[in-house]
């Protein structure tokens, strides 16, 4: 890897860090030539970001200073006297300490000093389950580098800060308090654990293992990375068996093949014995030359006379259901598919309601039927939905209508409870591939489908419109491959 001199700890480092550590080392010490190029998605997040926070900065009605647009020196320069001076809001300041740099969006007057806090185009906290939230642990250790610089100056009026989200609330970041009722480290304790780590790479050159997950396909060190995983043949690559497990067995076993062959595993910490023989199953198939997926018990899967596959897409950062798609099937004839949508036309609650109605409606009238489904996400969706719009339907209708003896979870209840497979995911883009259908876009995925959605918005552009709903039928119909492949599939001697 090329050489650099010892970085700046910066906001942004953190940030990635807590999301995959192996990304600070790559920006910091491989060569950019070899990076991806930025996904759509991703690019379509920094652009909404810039436009949010140019809303909130040009809506403020409170006695502020802005340096934004200024020259990183510039910034330093103004943002110090700016605080000797006892400006009551800073925008787009930067700070310094040590080897601590950050950039904090905005910086209040608190009692004669200071709190950091940045603007957030998406949620302030995040969901845990479908009721709880808790503060972002990627937001935390930006908002706390902020504050560790201030303390060192001498002018942190607290250990908190806090987010100005999408919503217009905002969200306090207490660093004093413990993480949740199960982990008793404080978000500071966090953070300065996360710094440590952050240091020893930048100062040390060292590199974090590269590690499979769902979150490397928004990265632009994607191809990178898999090569690594693949040629070293790592054990992440063993579905959902992930960074964390990996760096606890990784004393014992380095390579799928070893894992496919090890006789006996010792006891570890958050590992039991079902969830070790479970991935040694997934790697010995990964490493045999026959790649057929198979049962690990008969399973249950009527077929009724109307069947129904059932997706739905969302904009997260505009929290809003935008498209309900069905195709239906009728006595097992793949030629009597026909595709079912309710798409909205525009992003606010009138018409994401009247389409929840509509589906809702479509769903619950299908007496004879049976609807599958790819994980719980359809079903959390509707219960918030039915919470938005409680006069649509109540909380019962939609635990009725997911009953198992109405939907299926096709995911949850089949995938990985009794079958195996040969890829390095569960995701339905695998396993349907891996059943030969192909997607009709080139660069499928809900998070594509989202930015499709953004430019239909801004445009009006129906190929758009169409782009999402091909996309979106697709993935209905590769339901039904998944489905009609798992009832191929042979339970396993």
């Amino acid at each position: 890897m090329t050489q650099k001199t010892a970085a700046s700890i910066t906001a942004s480092m953190l940030y990635d860090y807590v999301r995959c550590p192996s990304r600070v080392s790559l920006d910091l010490f491989e060569d950019r030539a070899k990076r991806d190029p930025i996904n759509p998605f991703v690019q379509m997040l920094w652009d909404r970001g810039h436009l949010y926070e140019n809303e909130v900065v040009t809506g403020l009605q409170i006695e502020h200073v802005s340096f934004r647009g200024k020259t990183s020196a510039e910034r330093e320069a103004l943002t110090e006297k700016a605080m000797q001076e006892k400006a009551p809001l800073i925008l787009g300041g930067r700070i310094r300490a040590d080897d601590l740099l950050g950039d904090p969006d905005l910086l209040r007057l608190e009692g004669g000093k200071y709190i950091a806090g940045d603007i957030k185009s998406g949620a302030g906290e995040e969901s845990i389950g479908e009721d709880d939230t808790k503060l972002k642990k990627h937001y935390a250790v930006q908002l706390a580098l902020y504050t560790d610089i201030l303390e060192q100056k001498g002018l942190s009026a607290d250990r908190h800060a806090f987010v100005w989200d999408v919503h217009g609330e905002e969200v306090c970041y207490d660093f004093s308090i413990p993480q949740g009722p199960k982990t008793p480290q404080t978000y500071w304790e966090y953070y300065q654990s996360i710094l440590e780590f952050v240091r020893v790479v930048a100062r040390n050159k060292v590199s974090a293992l590269p590690a499979y997950a769902s979150i490397c396909k928004m990265c632009y060190w994607m191809t990178t990375c898999k090569k690594t995983l693949i040629e070293t043949n790592d054990i992440t690559l063993i579905p959902e068996l992930g960074r964390s497990k990996r760096d606890c067995l990784i004393t014992y076993v380095k390579t799928v093949e070893d894992f496919a062959c090890c006789q006996g595993f010792p006891k570890i910490k958050g590992i039991g014995e079902d969830a070790m023989a479970k991935f040694q199953r997934r790697a010995k198939l990964l490493s045999s030359n026959d790649k057929q997926p198979y049962l690990l018990k008969p399973v249950d899967l009527p077929q009724p006379e109307v069947e129904i596959f059932f997706d739905i897409e969302t904009d997260p950062l505009r929290e809003i259901c935008y498209l309900h798609g069905f195709v239906e099937r009728v006595g097992g004839d793949n030629s009597t598919e026909k595709y079912i949508n309710f798409f909205s036309d525009a992003a606010g609650k009138e018409e994401e309601k009247k389409n929840f109605d509509l589906a809702f409606q479509y769903l619950a009238g299908r007496e004879n039927s049976l609807f599958y489904y790819y994980s719980k996400y359809e079903r959390t969706i509707y219960r918030k939905l039915q919470e938005k719009y409680p006069d649509v339907c109540s909380q019962d209708d939609i635990e009725a209508l997911f009953n198992p003896q109405k939907g299926i979870d096709l995911y949850n209840d089949v995938v990985t409870k009794s079958t195996v497979w040969p890829t390095y995911s569960h995701s339905i883009k695998d396993l349907a591939v891996h059943l030969g259908f192909k997607w009709r876009d080139k660069h499928p995925s809900g998070a594509a489908s989202i930015e499709w959605f953004d430019q239909w918005i801004r445009s009006g552009d129906p190929a758009h419109k169409q782009r999402i709903l091909d996309y979106n039928e697709d993935d209905c119909i590769a339901t039904r491959v998944l489905l009609d492949g798992i009832r191929s599939l042979k339970v396993k001697t």
